[in-house]
């Protein structure tokens, strides 16, 4: 009986998000649809941002190397350029919005919409532009060899922790440059990993953010646990950033019964030397998560900058490197 009212009220609970992403898609105003918006099949990538022209040249390179064939992206009022950028891709089905991120539950309902609308049946890539998503062979594989081996073994759901990358010294990154020829360290150990009973996912949680600007009160450090791939189906729905799905069984992406799945990493690219700038400006906006209180932090904490690196920090050099530490997991794929 315990067992049915839990599932009954996760039911209830996706359709209450989807009756939200419904009422949220009057934000967003179509611009263009990309050449292969409607195409059968294909590996698509969903985002959202505001004023990210910086990085947006490298993102694109980087996600069509691995082989996304259209990008379905939601501008939420940039005033930097990127807007008419990403206007100019013809891989590129642009929306606009000048509606609250916040109210859209920090854009989640407006990528859940355009999911239902263009992704259903589509292996779909959910990722934030200062996301590069690393798996083992990703050098050698592009996406549709692992989303072939995913289908083969019946996985639809694909994990990849945050890592988040950092510099010894800070550096700038021009324009459509590899972020990682600068942000080229990251933290290999400090990570704790609890199981959420509710939804079932493994909450990750450490790194150089937590040790930094939520040392004395780590459980309010964000979470590291990401479902950035999945096989999309109109039912599903994303409800905390791509931390957590329902139905909740897209969430238990790391065990199986023999041994572990196979994971990527999402290398995190956030800090670069813009970052506090950055930062007072979303929290002037108070259009993030628990009030900005991750913009807060870095505000408040400027001295931090300074410290992320130490002489326990790891340089980043491949997918294997990940795979030795941990990190990542090869899962059985050959």
């Amino acid at each position: 009986m315990k067992n049915l009212m839990r599932h009954y009220r996760l039911r209830l609970l996706r359709k209450k998000w989807q009756v939200r992403t419904l009422l949220r898609r009057k934000d967003l105003r179509q611009v263009q649809l990309g050449q292969n918006a409607r195409k059968s099949g294909g590996i698509f990538l969903f985002s959202t941002m505001r004023n990210e022209n910086q990085r947006l040249p490298y993102f694109l390179e980087y996600y069509r190397k691995l082989g996304v064939e259209q990008f379905f992206i939601v501008d939420n009022g940039s005033t930097d350029g990127t807007f008419e950028y990403l206007q100019a891709q013809p891989d590129v089905s642009l929306w606009h919005s000048e509606a609250s991120y916040k109210r859209a539950k920090f854009g989640v309902l407006w990528l859940n919409s355009l999911l239902n609308e263009f992704g259903h049946n589509h292996w779909c890539l959910v990722v934030d532009v200062d996301e590069l998503l690393v798996y083992p062979h990703h050098d050698t594989r592009p996406l549709p060899a692992l989303t072939q081996w995913l289908d083969a073994g019946k996985i639809t759901s694909f994990s990849a922790m945050l890592l988040d990358m950092y510099a010894k010294t800070p550096q700038d990154c021009a324009r459509g440059e590899d972020p990682l020829k600068v942000l080229g360290y990251f933290d290999a150990g400090n990570y704790t990993m609890r199981r959420n009973t509710r939804f079932t996912e493994l909450w990750i949680q450490g790194g150089p953010r937590q040790r930094l600007f939520f040392a004395n009160r780590p459980a309010k450090a964000p979470a590291l646990n990401k479902i950035p791939l999945i096989k999309w189906r109109k039912h599903f729905v994303y409800i905390s950033s791509t931390h957590l799905l329902l139905p909740r069984s897209l969430n238990q992406t790391y065990e199986r019964i023999s041994g572990e799945r196979i994971c990527g990493a999402l290398l995190h690219t956030k800090f670069l030397p813009d970052l506090q700038a950055r930062a007072a400006e979303e929290l002037a906006r108070g259009q993030h998560y628990n009030n900005s209180a991750e913009y807060r932090a870095y505000s408040e904490n400027k001295d931090a900058f300074d410290k992320i690196w130490t002489p326990h920090s790891t340089r980043y050099s491949d997918w294997q490197q990940l795979e030795r530490l941990g990190l990542i997991s090869l899962g059985g794929w050959p």
